[in-house]
């Protein structure tokens, strides 16, 4: 099979955000060389909302370089972030680019995936599960939708700062004590102990991590923010690079 790209957490609107989206397309213009498929995993712009004749300003290279990929015939399919939750018909209509809510388990080459963008995901962080279901609620995001976009976009920036500054700088790796998608891909293995990968985001973090039955792994695949890495699958082996280097960071037995 042809190779399966991965990526997340560009979060493209922030942080010299028009010299990160040329990176972004740039890297996007050498995964299609040989991509079947391409997966992005969420939190892809800074804040995302839609109204039924609007979408947030900007954003016009990277928007227009994935036209260009689906047109070519490169399937890509989007997972929502805590960022970008926002997403409706948009992307689907305009691109014909598929847009996944939840976790999603794929079957690619002769491996199983798990993916998603990671949030809200494993046993803690109840504060954010609490702001989740605020977020998803249909008649909310309808009252939402009757303020005008600038005063929608000046409360979601308020209400993002103190997430925001956390992700410029993520912790270190915590341990499997601690790391919350860790417990959650351990969870999982005790129903599905056939999946090969689990694939997120959200935790601003390359992490190759083996889980404990040995044949998986958890794997985060970092941000654009700081790292600039991303995920590929070859049909056997997934590795995780960053932008700009030959070598692999990690590579699966």
């Amino acid at each position: 099979m042809e190779k399966v790209y991965f990526a997340s957490d560009f979060h493209l609107g922030i942080q010299n955000s028009k010299e990160r989206e040329k990176k972004i397309i740039s890297w996007l213009d050498k995964a299609a060389v040989d991509a079947d498929k391409i997966y992005l995993l969420g939190d892809l712009f800074d804040y995302w909302f839609e109204y039924k004749f609007h979408v947030p300003k900007g954003y016009v290279r990277f928007l227009g370089k994935l036209a260009e990929i689906q047109d070519s015939g490169i399937s890509i399919e989007i997972f929502t972030g805590n960022h970008d939750v926002w997403m409706f018909k948009y992307f689907p209509e305009e691109f014909g680019i598929p847009v996944h809510r939840e976790v999603r388990l794929e079957e690619l080459g002769a491996k199983k995936i798990m993916l998603g963008h990671g949030d809200g995901l494993g046993p803690g962080d109840m504060g954010y599960k609490r702001l989740k279901k605020v977020f998803t609620n249909p008649v909310l995001q309808f009252l939402y939708r009757q303020l005008h976009p600038d005063l929608s976009w000046r409360i979601a920036n308020f209400w993002s700062h103190k997430s925001r500054s956390q992700e410029l700088k993520p912790p270190p790796f915590l341990g499997k004590e601690k790391e919350w998608l860790i417990q959650y891909c351990e969870y999982k293995l005790q129903s599905f102990s056939d999946i090969d990968f689990f694939v997120f985001g959200h935790r601003h973090l390359p992490i190759f991590y083996q889980l404990s039955n040995e044949r998986s792994y958890y794997i985060n695949i970092g941000d654009w923010l700081n790292h600039n890495t991303y995920g590929m699958f070859d049909g056997n082996f997934f590795y995780l690079y960053e932008y700009g280097r030959d070598e692999p960071l990690y590579r699966s037995h």
